[in-house]
């Protein structure tokens, strides 16, 4: 909090007095001006000596008043609306004090009109000072101000809430707004506060070259996707920082400049709220037993988190990663003793050590998150794929059905989707299994298929990022390579409520909305560190790699669920004697097994490298 300094407070009430002598002299003349047209501008019978103490009077009750209840107590925004309330006020009750006045004193030069008169025009004195006043300085803030210099792209509501503030208070912060740009061509012109609207988009270029800004403040909270992206493009290529006005909802009170941040991923996915039916998901999960596999991973982790908001009566954390678990267990209860029963170190490889854990807790729900996930690393060591997203699966949904799990949920990629890669090809036969066991017995088991989840680890950010730190160069396969990205909490959430809604036996396969070009996400993140010297090098598409990701395979009967999120299809089951009885001596042997289980599909590249 700012402290006050004895030159301050001189200051203070130096601009306290100056206002109270601007107001004596807006009554006096006020006085001067109503006598006057009483008398029909004879100035021999309006300007009388009583009429001097008439208006001496008025002056002493209205700065008593205003002194009393403010305006001159309180340290108003001149020309506020708080202001003129409480010039008002005063006014009213000085009119009764002069209208008492004249009657008692019988002052018979003073007509009894000037009583009303009088406050009536010394009002609109003081409004039209204060509101000249703080036109001026409106007007100068922009040319003074010593923050940053900003261009405000956006002249709606937010945009002038925004500039307002920032013109207000533009010696506390770090804004001073030097033009406003719109799309809007009945916006052209107008003026907010001192800022003039100057074009739309068009000539922003223009405008940074009259204006010099440093940076580009976006504040239209519904901006797109790819108005963000070709904004932000823009602004980097005039040297802008890019600073975003989040949505209304995310605010407390009016936009400030406070609020103001950086243009970030989450931004450029453009996505909406998910909106959940969180009925559906308590009613499945509270007072459950529930089991995650891989739960010390990205995505299991945060699953956790998750399910544990929902009240399950036991949620045991399972991953062969031991400083995983103590990790997702102290983000999910603050304490990571790991004695309370909760963990389950166990590899999903070996399925004496899952059947030991599985029988011990009797999960009611399974979420399987446990897998191998990167996709130049399958390629050249395909028997791993098989021996965890293959067989590790088939170990753990034998050992749920043994135990009677109620739901069994498989976490699968869109790369089973008319898959081309090993990572691909492995998933894709999970979700196989995983149908097989549906048609078992009476339980739930269903597989949910999304894209790549931003932030998630050893993801696409996790590499960028730690190549900006180094400096560069960031390594991008294509410049037109583009995949679907999801938020993790995003993409829990909606495993979640495909878990609550899912068909026996179907792939939920959850809206991902629009693709996005990996180099988008490379140039976000370079924008984000403030680093613009890194370069961007572009390495070509390794083995097993899509221009694009696609969420189905050609002939898959896709159907909407109950959640306008969440779609299904039906995927072909294997049968699991097939995988058991299946042998592999060596990689290529696995590679081309997967390849002709994954649902016949036949790619070109695929067949070549077989």
């Amino acid at each position: 909090m700012k402290q006050s300094t004895p030159s301050s407070k001189r200051r203070e009430v130096l601009i306290q007095l100056a206002w109270i002598l601007a107001d004596s002299v807006c009554i006096a003349a006020a006085t001067a001006f109503a006598a006057l047209v009483r008398f029909d501008f004879s100035v021999s019978e309006a300007l009388v000596q009583d009429l001097a103490i008439f208006a001496a009077l008025a002056i002493v009750v209205h700065v008593a008043l205003c002194l009393a209840f403010g305006p001159y107590r309180i340290d108003h925004l001149r020309g506020s609306f708080e202001e003129t309330s409480d010039l008002v006020r005063a006014g009213l009750i000085s009119l009764l004090i002069l209208a008492a006045s004249v009657f008692v004193f019988g002052w018979p030069t003073v007509p009894r009109s000037l009583a009303i008169a009088t406050p009536v025009f010394a009002l609109l004195g003081m409004f039209v000072t204060r509101f000249v006043i703080r036109s001026f300085r409106w007007g100068r803030t922009t040319e003074n101000g010593q923050g940053k210099r900003v261009v405000v792209y956006g002249a709606g509501e937010g945009g002038r809430q925004l500039v307002r503030a920032m013109v207000r208070d533009a010696s506390d912060k770090p804004y001073v707004p030097v033009a406003l740009i719109d799309d809007d061509p009945r916006k052209r012109r107008l003026r907010m506060d001192g800022v003039r609207v100057r074009g739309d988009r068009t000539r922003l270029k223009t405008v940074v070259e009259q204006t010099e800004p440093e940076a580009l403040v976006v504040a239209i909270p519904s901006a797109s996707r790819q108005t963000l992206l070709d904004i932000s493009e823009e602004a980097r290529a005039l040297g802008l920082e890019v600073l975003l006005l989040p949505p209304v909802q995310d605010l407390i009170g009016p936009p400030k400049g406070a609020d103001l941040r950086q243009l970030n991923l989450e931004d450029l996915l453009g996505r909406g709220r998910v909106e959940l039916d969180a009925g559906a998901i308590t009613e499945s999960i509270a007072g459950k037993r529930v089991l995650v596999t891989g739960a010390g991973g990205s995505i299991g982790s945060e699953l956790c988190r998750q399910i544990h908001r929902f009240g399950p009566a036991k949620l045991v954390l399972l991953d062969r990663d031991e400083s995983a678990l103590h990790a997702a267990q102290m983000s999910l209860t603050g304490r990571a003793l790991l004695d309370d029963g909760t963990l389950a170190l166990c590899d999903i490889r070996d399925p004496e050590a899952l059947r030991e854990v599985f029988e011990r807790e009797q999960p009611q729900i399974v979420f399987h998150a446990a897998a191998l996930k990167h996709l130049t690393l399958l390629e050249q060591f395909p028997m791993e794929a098989w021996k965890t997203n293959i067989l590790g699966t088939l170990n753990v949904l034998e050992a749920a059905h043994r135990v009677g799990v109620g739901t069994f949920v498989n976490i699968s990629t869109d790369k089973a989707a008319h898959p081309t890669c090993v990572l691909g090809y492995s998933k894709r036969v999970a979700e196989r299994l995983t149908a097989r066991f549906a048609d078992r017995d009476d339980n739930t088991y269903v597989s949910v298929r999304f894209g790549n989840v931003l932030g998630s680890r050893g993801s696409v950010i996790t590499a960028f990022t730690a190549q900006i730190e180094r400096g560069g160069p960031v390594t991008v396969t294509h410049p037109d390579v583009e995949r679907y990205f999801m938020l993790i909490p995003e993409a829990c959430q909606l495993v979640l409520q495909a878990a609550a809604i899912g068909n026996d036996g179907e792939v939920m396969v959850l809206d991902m909305g629009e693709p996005m070009k990996i180099v988008d996400v490379a140039k976000t993140l370079i924008d984000m560190s403030g680093k613009r010297d890194i370069d961007i090098v572009y390495t070509g598409l390794r083995p097993g790699e899509k221009m694009s990701e696609v969420l189905f395979s050609p002939g898959e009967n896709i159907q909407q669920s109950a959640h306008a999120l969440v779609n299904h299809v039906a995927v072909p089951p294997i049968q699991v004697r097939e995988v058991r009885t299946a042998r592999h001596d060596s990689g290529q042997e696995a590679f081309d097994w997967m390849l002709r289980e994954s649902n016949g599909v036949v790619v070109g590249e695929a067949i070549s490298r077989a």
